[in-house]
């Protein structure tokens, strides 16, 4: 086409009537529209299956928390029945005392204030089981990682006794906060120390050790917030160490090998980054990194 030419030209040579002309025209239309409603539908599919695989994630990972939490039933048992048999004494001290002439008021005062202890002890226990095990997903909002870790200590601690395990922790203090939900990184940390409970429940005394650590690094790429859980268990094989995060791949006989895919799945919402080591003696070392807010 010369620079001189016109588009009437162009019609003129190719003999394209006006009719034939307006038919190319519409046919065109028609495929843009076509092609536009496609790119529509499919963008909506792709958001009606990224949610629907969203939920499916969150509600399994609730269901996870559920099993986890069967796993811990004893102890909690007993961490709820203990202030409530605080309480049933004191309350009877308080009937005998009463019946005293005159009646012992310091006393009496004394065991209602351990009434009113013991039974916000046994709710703190069911507050933070009804969190665990709620639906509800919560925003990523700032969250005391420190706290976090403190509230799954208390769940697991009695645990780990149970079974003749020695709990120590070295926990930095004044952690800075992290954006999260605090449920999910309480459910990473409460399947890392259940599975370094199940690692030493077998090996000789001197080694049912666990520990748990948190510290800030200090990275090329800034500050961390580490928290680390370490046992002196079986550990596991070199050849293990590439399928440890796989989903349904477990070292254990009656395992589902969900727990530690679905927490490296929450460290990754949650920008952070959960990794395993071996350690030099025995045993393993598993540890996740968040970035503090900014």
């Amino acid at each position: 086409m010369d620079a001189g030419t016109t588009v009437a030209d162009l019609v003129a040579t190719l003999g394209l009537g006006p009719r034939r002309i307006a038919v190319e025209v519409n046919r065109a239309v028609v495929a843009r529209a076509e092609y536009g409603v496609t790119a529509l539908r499919a963008r909506a599919e792709h958001k009606r299956s990224a949610e629907a695989l969203h939920q499916a994630r969150e509600e399994l990972a609730r269901v996870t928390r559920v099993t986890t939490l069967g796993e811990l039933a004893a102890s909690i048992a007993h961490e709820v029945n203990q202030p409530l048999a605080a309480i049933v004494a004191d309350a009877n001290a308080c009937l005998h005392w009463l019946d005293a002439d005159p009646p012992p008021f310091d006393s009496i005062r004394e065991a209602l204030a351990g009434v009113v202890n013991d039974g916000n002890r046994a709710g703190d226990v069911i507050a933070r089981i009804r969190a665990l095990v709620s639906r509800s997903s919560v925003a990523h909002r700032p969250c005391d990682l420190g706290g976090v870790v403190r509230d799954v200590l208390l769940l697991v601690g009695p645990e780990l006794g149970r079974h003749g395990t020695v709990l120590h922790t070295s926990l930095a203090t004044g952690l800075p906060p992290v954006m999260g939900d605090r449920v999910q990184l309480q459910q990473v940390l409460l399947n890392l120390l259940l599975n370094a409970a199940e690692a030493v429940r077998d090996v000789p005394p001197e080694r049912r050790r666990v520990v748990v650590r948190s510290i800030l690094e200090h990275r090329e790429d800034g500050p961390w917030a580490v928290v680390a859980v370490e046992d002196a268990g079986v550990g596991f094989r070199e050849e293990q160490a590439a399928r440890l995060f796989e989903a349904f791949y477990t070292t254990k006989t009656d395992g589902l090998g969900m727990g530690l895919s679905i927490s490296r799945s929450i460290i990754d919402g949650h920008r952070g980054r959960l990794w395993a080591t071996a350690n030099p003696g025995h045993g393993a070392t598993f540890q996740f990194a968040l970035p503090p807010m900014r």
